[in-house]
């Protein structure tokens, strides 16, 4: 993924080059946990689209545990976290409505 942005030049105040510093750890742990998440409501979703309600059931509570996180982080909103989980949550639910009728 280059880019063809020009690169930017290094600050010269100490505190600048450590906001940069600063900003490069928290850039990579912010993308890490948005992978995380992106993972878990895949997998949830993959589940559910096998129609394997067990398994959906137990994904589902480690994706709400990730959604969790990733909103106490502020990394996504923590409406836009509840909406996910409600959707997630609908979608599981959904699975046992069909099987019992």
């Amino acid at each position: 993924m280059a880019s063809n942005k020009p690169k930017k030049k290094n600050p010269r105040l100490a505190s600048g080059r450590k906001r940069t510093r600063q900003g490069v750890k928290l850039n990579a742990a912010n993308t890490s946990l948005r992978s995380k998440y992106r993972t878990a409501v895949k997998n949830v979703e993959k589940a559910v689209l096998a129609g394997d309600k067990p398994k959906a059931t137990e994904l589902f509570a480690k994706a709400q545990s990730v959604l969790d996180t990733i909103a106490d982080k502020g990394i996504f909103h923590k409406n836009k976290a509840a909406r996910d989980k409600s959707r997630l949550s609908a979608k599981v639910k959904a699975l046992a409505a069909p099987a019992a009728a």
